[in-house]
């Protein structure tokens, strides 16, 4: 996936429509914040392209997913219509992170991978965390993509600025299985949305 250019706006997906909840038009939302209820905070939301505007307001919880009123939307059928509908908001329109060590995970998927060299690796397809620490996807100019765990050993430079990561290699990935392993702090990627 390529880094969006400067001049288009770039969006973050805070929240997806789970469906309807009751006759009165209520839709029950997966947030994808860190408090589920900062989706909300952000202002209107749009569809993915943009085109579409959605006012929330929340109205409770059920189970693990919030119950919220979208203004114009009055009725089960109308609320039942937008189920599946992902909401994004501008990244813009999101507070930088107050850690340095931080970072929004829209930031770093399209940045540049290169080694302390300056050699090219590839760019940053995606960010995975199954709960053992951040995993960077890295999908090289030719050959299959690889994973990197998001540590401090692995990723020492983080320039976003720059538009790119350095990385050293871990062993297993440049055949010198006996090189040390340096030290394994992680580096915390926050989801897509700060709560």
């Amino acid at each position: 996936m390529a880094r969006s250019s400067s001049d288009t706006p770039r969006r973050l997906c805070l929240a997806a429509v789970a469906g309807a909840h009751g006759v009165r038009g209520l839709v029950k939302l997966k947030s994808f914040t860190e408090e589920p209820e900062a989706v909300a905070a952000y202002g209107p939301l749009t569809d993915e392209a943009g085109r579409r505007t959605f006012r929330l307001t929340l109205k409770g919880r059920v189970k693990d997913l919030l119950l919220a009123a979208i203004d114009g939307v009055e009725d089960r059928e109308a609320a039942q219509a937008l189920r599946g509908t992902r909401l994004y908001v501008e990244r813009s329109a999101l507070p930088e992170p107050e850690d340095a060590e931080e970072f929004y995970v829209a930031d770093l998927v399209g940045l540049a991978v290169e080694s302390p060299d300056g050699e090219t690796l590839g760019r940053v397809a995606s960010v995975a965390d199954h709960g053992a620490g951040s995993v960077l996807e890295i999908e090289p100019a030719e050959g299959p993509a690889f994973d990197l765990p998001f540590t401090r050993a692995v990723v020492p430079t983080v320039d976003l600025a720059g538009g790119r990561l350095v990385v050293e290699l871990p062993p297993m990935l440049t055949g010198d299985e006996e090189a040390g392993a340096g030290d394994g702090t992680a580096v915390e990627g926050t989801g897509d949305a700060p709560g």
